[in-house]
């Protein structure tokens, strides 16, 4: 499911929820409603209430962090990438082929994002080389003349090694995604967070409204939590700036 049905479910439930909170309060007896049961009530709900709170901070903070890593990994690899490109440049005109094709890389890649594809297996079907792999060979096969060239042949396997290590930790990176056991059991407290609220709340317009604004808000909070886990698509996704920067100047 995608994180806005993920989000619609939640919201669903909760809303639902409280609204059968007040049903249930309808059909009570009397000795039910009494404040002794409204404080015991009220103490579950609270060390209910509490946990999802705290466990949803520590998922928004997770995800937030996991976010923010990719970001700085894109960033990253886009600044190796540019000083890839000079440094093949430096070593001589014989590059030229593979310049091109780090470029080409960086264009596939470029496009993915901008169809909000995930860009890491671009350019590479299932079990063969990926472009990374195939510019690190042809850099290792170059025939230096000199000791600069050797240098220069160094600097680039050693920057190309590491783009490409970049690569597979943002492809493990995405793969860090909500449990679905634990999207359930968030639901299922939230659930009954806003059943009690409805429990003892009067039957008028200002409770619904507020219920409904409620449910809101966490639904969203829950939807923000699933989009920061798959950064290269969906609405909330990492820019692709640097990757536009880097595609202008390769090559220069």
């Amino acid at each position: 499911m995608s994180s806005f049905a993920i989000a619609a479910v939640v919201f669903l439930c909760t809303f639902v929820g409280g609204r059968l909170g007040i049903r249930t309060h309808e059909s009570l007896p009397e000795q039910h409603l009494s404040g002794e049961s409204k404080d015991v009530v009220r103490v579950c709900m609270s060390l209910i209430a509490t946990m999802t709170a705290l466990i949803l901070g520590l998922v928004t903070a997770s995800a937030k962090a996991s976010f923010d890593a990719q970001d700085a990994a894109v960033h990253s690899a886009t600044a190796d990438i540019l000083v890839l490109d000079r440094t093949l440049a430096a070593y001589g005109p014989e590059t030229a082929p593979l310049r091109d094709a780090l470029r080409e890389t960086m264009r596939a890649r470029f496009e993915a994002t901008e169809r909000a594809d995930s860009p890491v297996d671009v350019g590479s079907e299932p079990g063969a080389p990926r472009p990374g792999e195939r510019l690190l060979q042809g850099i290792l096969a170059l025939t230096p003349k000199d000791d600069a060239q050797r240098w220069e042949q160094s600097q680039a396997l050693s920057i190309g090694s590491e783009v490409l290590k970049t690569r597979w930790l943002s492809a493990l990176g995405e793969n860090n995604s909500v449990s679905t056991p634990f999207l359930i059991v968030i639901v299922f407290w939230l659930t009954t967070i806003f059943w009690s609220f409805g429990l003892f709340a009067p039957r008028n317009a200002t409770v619904a409204a507020v219920m409904l604004l409620s449910a809101l808000s966490v639904s969203a909070s829950v939807f923000l939590i699933l989009e920061m886990q798959t950064p290269f698509t969906g609405l909330l996704r990492i820019s692709n700036a640097p990757l536009r920067l880097a595609l202008q100047q390769l090559g220069g």
